[in-house]
């Protein structure tokens, strides 16, 4: 309602808390300095936005003030580097002796979880590809979660012996 002193002791209990998250945001003193101040301008402009009851008014400030710093990131142009620094960036690619290697070893790992049980290699690849707990795979199988962990001791048993083989 355009009201300053009411503008100003809004400043005076969230300033600190505000200027922290640009802070922590922008990681730049004086460039968080700056869009404190344009954040406060945004909300002098914006007050009637806000709608009591949705959200806490300092979580309402604390969102103005976020997206107003990611904004700024986003503005931001990367910095090009010469041309020439791009002919000093290692290539981490597998040279073609090591992608052989790589691809050999697939093959032997995917034709040792074929000998396992279907719900044992899926449940092998269900931990240790897609990152599924004990307790999710002994729910999804519809195990006990001791039997759970029994199928896939056993399994990763049979293929250590299947891969040393």
């Amino acid at each position: 309602m355009r009201d300053r002193t009411a503008f100003r002791t809004l400043y005076e209990r969230t300033s600190a808390k505000l200027f922290g998250v640009t802070l922590r945001i922008l990681k730049d003193r004086s460039e968080a300095e700056e869009a404190l101040q344009e954040i406060y301008v945004k909300i002098w402009q914006r007050a009637d936005r806000y709608v009591a009851g949705n959200y806490s008014p300092i979580s309402w400030l604390v969102a103005v003030a976020r997206n107003h710093c990611l904004d700024m990131l986003r503005a931001r142009r990367p910095v090009s580097d010469d041309i020439d620094v791009a002919l000093e960036v290692a290539d981490l690619a597998p040279d073609p002796e090591q992608a052989a290697l790589n691809s050999n070893e697939r093959s032997r790992i995917d034709h040792c979880l074929a000998e396992l049980d279907d719900d044992k290699a899926d449940a092998i690849r269900g931990a240790y590809l897609d990152g599924y707990s004990y307790d999710e795979l002994a729910e999804r199988y519809g195990v006990p979660l001791n039997t759970m962990r029994t199928w896939l001791r056993r399994s990763l048993l049979k293929l250590r012996e299947c891969l040393s083989a």
